[in-house]
């Protein structure tokens, strides 16, 4: 029990922390998320760092491919893929976002109102990790997806665009 509360801390983060004012002074409408993490699920522009495994490993993410159209000389095919790839990473990291904001406002009214238990506990935790596995699953296939329209030349064009920048 004690490792499923570690757990469980690390995965909503220090209150105290998340209840403190952000760089900019505005609090968040959500105790357990600062500011910044709820504006950027509510965004859809969270978590971009799930995305590092495919990215070290020469899978870019689409808006980044995008960024470089012109220089990569993508094709109007290319294009219109790449972006389905993005517009379809966007809107998972929107609906995933907006249920991982629910998830943190029932564990947070779970704990405030002392109404937490261990099967409550349980749930909402593997509710919190599944939804964050589906926000990696979504960012991963976007990168999948992306590096699979481009040539070996592109790739080549793309990492050395990145390193200059």
């Amino acid at each position: 029990m004690k490792q499923l509360f570690t757990f469980l801390l690390l995965l909503t983060g220090a209150s105290t922390y998340a209840q403190s004012p952000d760089t900019a002074g505005k609090r968040s409408p959500v105790r357990t998320l600062t500011y910044q993490q709820y504006q950027a699920y509510l965004k859809g522009e969270a978590d971009e760092d799930m995305a590092r495994v495919a990215e070290m490993n020469h899978y870019p993410m689409p808006d980044k491919v995008l960024k470089w159209r012109v220089q990569l000389d993508l094709s109007p095919i290319q294009i219109k893929k790449i972006t389905e790839a993005s517009t379809y990473m966007r809107r998972r990291r929107l609906q995933i976002g907006g249920s991982i904001i629910d998830t943190e406002k029932k564990l947070d009214s779970l704990f405030k109102y002392n109404m937490m238990d261990d099967g409550k506990l349980i749930f909402y935790t593997g509710r919190y990790g599944a939804y964050r596995g589906e926000l990696m699953n979504a960012m991963l296939y976007a990168c999948l997806s992306t590096q699979k329209l481009l040539s070996q030349q592109q790739m080549v064009k793309y990492e050395s665009l990145q390193k200059r920048n």
